[in-house]
């Protein structure tokens, strides 16, 4: 590293602790969602193959979650793969796989993080299953930061199977279609969400430049608060996470009103 990096690593930290000082801890989300944009475009600017993009992706991690651990952040959702990612090559989604499996093996192995899978099951590999069933086991009596794992996620997905389990709960309560048809509402529908039991995310980041959600926690995000960021998810600096943090500080949610 040349005397020019160092600088300026020295400035990012120095400006990094000038953020955060003026941090009002008062106005921190209590749930983030993150859709971890730009691993293969990092990997291609830096010369590196797409697995090692991912591998630099899964490695931001668990230091982005050390960030939220010195907030007040309860609640954080990763969006690791979507529905849509099974269409890419296998030469790039098998090993991506074994990286999202490791990355959920450190996650519950750490101890600080109650690991709850988002996503459908059944478009998942059986190991990954597993995997996932293990996690949420072995940190179940965890009191940190609830880490929602979203794999083999889609929004459009979670909302088709939210009301495909309250038409099964209908049915196995003996409920006719037009005592449901009554009795639907926003609140039945969201306790069949993957997430029924937790608040709706406050702030969506999204790096890597793009400015869409692409499906993620549709239902969910209806009032939540964006911050886009132009950096590739490998390179997500405490910096660019302060940032945030501080422009969700700063804005008036309205809710519709």
């Amino acid at each position: 590293m040349n005397l020019r990096d160092k600088l300026r690593g020295l400035l990012v930290r120095l400006y990094a602790r000038r953020v955060e000082g003026h941090l009002d801890h008062a106005q921190v989300p209590k749930h983030i969602g993150v859709i971890m944009d730009g691993n293969r475009r990092w990997a291609k600017a830096a010369g590196s193959s797409t697995v090692d993009g991912h591998r630099a992706g899964a490695g931001k991690i668990e230091e982005f979650l050390g960030w939220c651990s010195e907030t007040d952040v309860e609640v954080v959702t990763l969006w690791l793969l979507s529905t849509d990612n099974f269409d890419r090559p296998q030469e790039e989604l098998v090993p991506l796989l074994g990286i999202i499996e490791d990355v959920v093996r450190t996650l519950a192995a750490d101890g600080r993080w109650r690991v709850h899978h988002v996503g459908t099951p059944d478009l998942l590999p059986s190991g990954m299953q597993t995997v996932l069933k293990e996690a949420e086991e072995t940190t179940a009596h965890v009191d940190g930061i609830v880490v929602n794992v979203a794999i083999g996620y889609g929004g459009r997905q979670e909302i088709a199977d939210a009301v495909r389990s309250m038409l099964l709960d209908a049915k196995d309560r003996g409920t006719s279609m037009e005592e449901l048809a009554d009795a639907v509402d926003t609140d039945m529908i969201g306790r069949h969400l993957y997430t029924s039991d937790q608040p709706d995310p406050d702030l969506v980041i999204r790096t890597s430049g793009e400015q869409r959600l692409s499906g993620f926690m549709l239902w969910q995000t209806a009032h939540s608060e964006y911050y886009f960021c132009d950096v590739f998810w490998p390179a997500f600096r405490k910096v660019d996470f302060l940032r945030a943090m501080r422009d969700y500080a700063v804005r008036h949610r309205r809710y519709g009103g």
